[in-house]
């Protein structure tokens, strides 16, 4: 195979010295067949402005001492890449936030989306319910069950305190809470009880029986500024209830997307669906519908995973 011959190559590559470059030789060899392709590569991509995407951050563990609960709570937050640069981000409270972290790899998701430009950057506060000092300990049935304390812990601590550390929006539009299970009971009870601070709901397989008469609520509350994502999984997942309670809220003529897909009460369930939370939450286009979905209003016209 004819052999080709390279003279001398010289690189300039931008680094931190005194004249910003240095320079790097390669003397001169004999590079037969596919090494010469190889080097030809390498030389093309040398030559090419860095385009490397970073992604998040996702900080370590933040204790607060909230005096509206009488003990401490940790949170961690995401923080999208060049958030020095930008102001006014909307942010997103999640509930659970050790698990979506774990089971639902949620900081992945958001990378993935935000890298794509297909969500807008989006500050999301991971908020764990269990004792900081005894993980064991989660304290999520006292907090879930439309517990007014733990929402004057968000109102009048957690929230003050990210919108004094983050260049994040003050205003209730930018403002929305994810939860699924007694979670995604929570989401609901902060419509109703904190609509003033939150629009966005993510309600995730809500377990509403510990409140049974939150649809009562729904139904006899005026129509409130919410819009809301509702999901829930079949046919061993709260279906009947979590049907009634997508049909109250279209029936009130709330901002609903409602889905169904073909999973239990699991992150096999929870964990693909936050793509579509957060696409109808941020999506940067201007329909604001799950890709390759639609909301809907029929039991013959729901989508299947």
């Amino acid at each position: 195979m004819r052999c080709c011959t390279i003279a001398s190559l010289r690189l300039l590559l931008p680094l931190n010295n005194k004249s910003g470059r240095t320079t790097i030789f390669i003397e001169p060899m004999r590079l037969a067949g596919l090494q010469w392709h190889i080097a030809r590569l390498l030389f093309i991509l040398l030559l090419l402005p860095a385009a490397v995407r970073t992604d998040g951050t996702l900080s370590p563990d933040i204790r607060i001492s909230s005096e509206a609960l009488g003990y401490d709570l940790q949170y961690r937050v995401y923080l999208p890449e060049n958030v020095q640069n930008r102001e006014n981000l909307p942010v997103l409270f999640v509930t659970d936030g050790h698990g979506y972290l774990s089971e639902g790899r949620m900081v992945r998701t958001l990378d993935r989306l935000i890298g794509k430009d297909d969500i807008q950057p989006v500050v999301v506060v991971f908020v764990d319910p269990r004792d900081p000092d005894r993980l064991a300990s989660n304290r999520r049935n006292q907090q879930f069950f439309c517990n007014r304390l733990y929402l004057k812990f968000y109102t009048d601590e957690l929230i003050p305190a990210i919108e004094s550390a983050y260049t994040v929006s003050g205003r209730q539009e930018s403002r929305s809470i994810l939860g699924l299970s007694f979670g995604g009971l929570n989401a609901a009870c902060f419509g109703l009880l904190g609509y003033e601070w939150f629009s966005g709901l993510g309600i995730m397989s809500p377990a509403n029986q510990p409140v049974p008469a939150l649809l009562e609520a729904y139904e006899k509350m005026p129509l409130l500024p919410l819009r809301i994502f509702l999901s829930t999984g079949k046919p061993d997942d709260n279906t009947q209830a979590n049907r009634r309670f997508h049909t109250v809220l279209r029936d009130k003529g709330y901002d609903v997307h409602y889905m169904e897909v073909r999973r239990g009460h699991n992150w096999n369930n929870w964990r693909p669906l936050i793509d579509d939370f957060l696409l109808h939450f941020y999506a940067i286009s201007g329909d604001t519908a799950p890709r390759n979905d639609r909301p809907t209003a029929d039991p013959q016209d729901r989508r299947d995973r």
